[in-house]
């Protein structure tokens, strides 16, 4: 799936969430914890009570790697019951140079058939590179985080007078184009996307930092919208964790469906 396939899903749909599956086995509800596989039937569950109100779900890959063997075999199997109109993202935040960011894009474009992968830029574009190169995925590149960490590089002043995070969305939007492209920006940087938009009007935009994190998301959809929607907005925790009990994936699909209400209410 493509971004150009996601704005029509986004568009036909009015629905921009993106659910954050990241599973952990001292959150998840404890009647589940006996299975042999709880992380897959948490997740199972989930999938289930609310693929009708998002068009995609993004797998936190540290989630899954920490279990081991084990684990991969959870993520695989969540992979199969992600329905096909969705969009999936391996949030998996690689890159690296040659023949290693090769074995990762293999990894989550062929392996896990991802649709797309989020990948660091700091260390340039052949890094980035080899994701690029698969044409019908997308590679979503850190743009500006919502963590505290980001004032350390993300924000310093350039002689030229621009951020860091400017010339780095400048730089990598001429890596690709907005069909294969698309840049994170954390929802508590929410005042930044006008600036944003100016630098990369077209590239769609991933925005996590919604629900637990604290982004304002009017403040988002207003100054983060193209013409064309142009967002993907990811809710984790306030879903995934609405209920630690035996009604946690009705719970889940009850605060899905409260927050893509308010997106659709301002998305027009």
């Amino acid at each position: 799936m493509t971004c150009t396939d996601l704005s029509r899903q986004i568009n036909t749909n009015n629905n921009c969430l993106c659910i954050g599956l990241d599973p952990e086995l001292g959150k998840i509800p404890k009647h589940l914890l006996g299975l042999k596989d709880p992380i897959f039937e948490f997740n199972k569950a989930i999938i289930e009570a609310t693929k009708n109100e998002c068009v995609a779900y993004k797998p936190n890959i540290a989630f899954y790697e920490s279990l081991g063997r084990k684990g991969w075999e959870s993520l695989e199997k969540t992979m199969e019951v992600i329905p096909s109109t969705h969009f999936t993202i391996a949030d998996a935040k690689r890159g690296d140079i040659g023949n290693t960011s090769k074995k990762y894009a293999e990894t989550f474009f062929e392996t896990f058939d991802f649709d797309a992968v989020t990948v660091a830029p700091y260390m340039g574009e052949d890094s980035v590179r080899p994701f690029l190169e698969y044409s019908e995925k997308v590679t979503i590149l850190l743009g500006l985080t919502s963590n505290a960490g980001s004032e350390n590089f993300q924000k310093l002043k350039l002689k030229n007078g621009s951020f860091l995070f400017e010339t780095v969305l400048k730089e990598a939007s001429k890596w690709g184009s907005p069909e294969n492209l698309m840049f994170v920006v954390g929802a508590t940087n929410a005042a930044s996307l006008t600036q944003i938009r100016a630098i990369i009007p077209d590239h769609f935009l991933l925005i996590p930092g919604i629900g637990a994190q604290g982004g304002d998301i009017q403040e988002v959809i207003t100054k983060g919208k193209n013409s064309e929607i142009g967002l993907l907005i990811n809710v984790s925790r306030s879903i995934i964790y609405a209920s630690n009990g035996e009604d946690f994936s009705l719970k889940a699909q009850e605060e899905a469906k409260n927050i893509n209400a308010q997106y659709q209410s301002l998305l027009g």
